[in-house]
């Protein structure tokens, strides 16, 4: 996280959270949580310095946004974080609380928690362990991260398209940078960050739970392993391309779009003109002032997770 300020792609307030969310998470037991955290932050602030220079130069305020703020990372972080912490309270509970939290406790109660997890035993998204509720939680993170890099690579590598994308409520084309706006590129963008978290959770998964790698051979050989990556990358890339529509739909919709003629760029929050009275030259191009886009990402994020938890 002191790299991420150092390189300019981390704003003290961000690098802060980025701390706490990293410590948090990689306390977890269960590694694959903290292994897709690093991994989600490594191609997400690569992909963001792709397009840099073009970016500002469509968008203005891009400058002065540069690099991610403390909401910007607690916002693409904020669901897969409670399912992580909630998993390691229900199977690993001494993580989070020392042990003579849980002997007061017990003195009360007459018992005292034990931890339930264990590699060599159960998978930890395995159907039949504990009625699933540790697989819904690994797929509540598995959606939460695969829509994030999804939008985030969808936003930063679409706008490399050499067409304008389109409204995804009007169909109209748009200049690129609107909010909710889609293009073919961007949309296969999304599909590969998916693709990416999905395969990230899967290798995880196999490597750190030998359950997990056992079942799989005991189940069809080589060909359940193959099977066990090819069903969490698929789930990566439904959960990257459905989210990224629904991050469309909300930014289309709930967050304004502006856009300045003089400069033809598209006015982001960070824009010094951005609050200013539509104009002749500042036109509003799409959405209603109700949402910032941090709201988009924690709102799309968490549907995204909800839906993926309930059909994996």
């Amino acid at each position: 996280m002191v790299s991420g300020q150092r390189k300019k792609s981390l704003s003290p307030s961000g690098a802060a959270a980025a701390f706490i969310i990293g410590l948090l998470t990689m306390a977890v037991p269960l590694r694959t949580f903290g292994v897709a955290l690093i991994v989600f932050y490594l191609v997400g602030s690569r992909a963001t310095k792709i397009g840099k220079a073009l970016k500002s130069s469509l968008e203005e305020g891009h400058e002065e946004a540069g690099y991610r703020n403390a909401s910007q990372v607690i916002s693409n972080s904020f669901t897969a974080l409670i399912a992580a912490c909630t998993w390691s309270l229900f199977y690993t509970p001494y993580v989070f609380f020392p042990s003579i939290f849980w002997k007061l406790i017990g003195q009360t109660t007459g018992s005292l928690p034990t931890s339930l997890y264990n590699s060599d035993v159960w998978c930890a998204v395995d159907p039949n362990a504990y009625g699933g509720q540790s697989r819904k939680l690994v797929f509540l993170a598995l959606g939460h991260f695969a829509c994030c890099l999804g939008d985030t690579l969808a936003s930063e590598i679409g706008i490399l398209s050499k067409s304008n994308p389109f409204l995804i409520t009007t169909f109209k084309r748009v200049p690129p940078g609107t909010n909710g706006a889609l293009s073919a590129l961007g949309t296969t963008a999304s599909a590969a960050g998916g693709l990416i978290m999905g395969l990230t959770f899967a290798i995880t998964l196999l490597i750190e739970n030998s359950t997990c790698l056992v079942s799989g051979l005991n189940h069809e050989g080589f060909t359940g392993i193959i099977l066990f990556v090819a069903k969490l990358a698929l789930y990566g890339v439904f959960a990257g391309v459905v989210g990224s529509g629904i991050d469309s739909i909300l930014g289309a919709t709930f967050q304004e779009t502006r856009y300045s003629t003089s400069s033809k760029r598209i006015l982001t929050s960070d824009a010094t003109s951005v609050n200013a009275t539509p104009t002749p030259e500042i036109k509003i191009i799409s959405g209603l002032n109700v949402l910032t886009n941090n709201q988009v990402n924690i709102v799309s994020s968490l549907i995204t997770a909800l839906i993926l938890e309930k059909i994996a």
